[in-house]
């Protein structure tokens, strides 16, 4: 059965003054459509298996908030991480709890604070790779076809030359390149095998564990460990001890750059990672003269090039801004120059 594992534990604040290390952005309606991140992440994989298998890992702290936004998911497929110790213990955790439900399941993993603009389009690719995964000891990761020299996200170098034989859709990774410079990145452009990495990974159960057994072992022993534990009372309580002595790895790190069968499905329906205002800007729809405008009561005169988020019930009126942030969130006001958006964190 198709399984989807949602990582909701980060803490970014980049958001602020909406977002906070107490409430980050993947429980916010940053885009003013009633949805938070979250719940718009799940909503677009209700269309891939049922919300009885669909599995959020984060922190103890989010608890009470992934159930507030989430009232049809069973509790107990919240997992709980005692601390924060990158993606490849979460992702270790989680693979052996479903692998202890289900021993032939097939998974997505996606973080849970990013935006998809072509839903039935990112359904239609995602089902593609669970396919795949389904009949293969494949890694699968959806790359997305880069529109700009981005240099806050990391590429896949694919081997476009042989398609696999079952997906014409889906090519061999030659690598995984960090962030790039600005140069650097206005390279991978000029190519056609690079891609941004979403961050989003498909296989099937039985491939990451043993995945974990070869490049991880330490890590895949402490989980292996408890697999008579999991979905017992005692879990909680001997994950709380055994998580803190994980190491602190991303998967890409621990997994992705030592596995052979690694594979990518170029895609293109409309995706960020909503990193910063200025990339909420970009995908929002926006007037003639290139504004985005988050809020009912939001007028704006001689104004171009901007982003305006007020979703409260106070008039906004903004005049002769260029390049600006706007942003009103609970009596707190920020205007910030865009390209000035990276001192954000000095404010507060």
């Amino acid at each position: 059965m198709n399984h989807v594992v949602i990582m909701a534990g980060g803490i970014g604040s980049r958001f602020w003054p909406m977002s906070s290390e107490s409430v980050p952005k993947q429980f916010l309606d940053v885009l003013g459509v009633g949805r938070s991140l979250l719940q718009m992440t799940v909503d677009r994989f209700l269309g891939i298996c049922e919300m009885d298998n669909i599995w959020i890992v984060t922190s103890k702290a989010f608890r009470e908030q992934v159930q507030q936004q989430l009232p049809d998911l069973p509790a107990h497929n919240i997992l709980l991480e005692p601390c924060r110790r990158n993606t490849a213990p979460c992702i270790a955790y989680v693979s052996w709890v479903i692998k202890s439900v289900d021993p032939s399941a097939n998974i997505v993993v996606s973080p849970s604070d990013h935006y998809i603009t072509d839903v039935p389009r990112f359904r239609e690719a995602v089902q593609q790779c669970l396919d795949f995964t389904a009949q293969s000891d494949a890694i699968v990761t959806l790359g997305m076809q880069p529109d700009h020299p981005e240099t806050g996200y990391g590429y896949i170098e694919a081997d476009l030359s042989y398609a696999t034989l079952t997906n014409q859709n889906i090519f061999r990774v030659d690598s995984f390149k960090e962030k790039p410079t600005l140069e650097v990145a206005k390279e991978y452009i000029r190519k056609s095998n690079y891609f941004w990495n979403s961050g989003i990974f498909i296989w099937n159960v039985a491939t990451i564990v043993n995945a974990f057994r070869v490049y991880q072992p330490q890590m895949a022993a402490i989980f292996e460990n408890l697999r008579e534990q999991y979905r017992t009372e005692r879990e909680q309580q001997l994950i709380d001890e055994v998580f803190p002595t994980c190491e602190n790895i991303s998967v890409d790190y621990a997994i992705m750059e030592h596995a052979d069968e690694i594979y990518v499905y170029p895609a293109e329906f409309g995706w960020s990672d909503l990193g910063s205002w200025s990339s909420l800007h970009k995908l929002l729809p926006k007037d003639e003269h290139n504004n985005a405008l988050v809020g009912r009561n939001i007028r704006v005169y001689d104004t171009a090039n901007s982003i305006v988020h007020a979703t409260t019930e106070r008039e906004v009126v903004v005049q002769g801004l260029d390049g600006y942030i706007v942003i009103e969130k609970d009596g707190t006001l920020l205007i910030t120059r865009m390209e000035e958006e990276q001192r954000i964190k000095l404010f507060h």
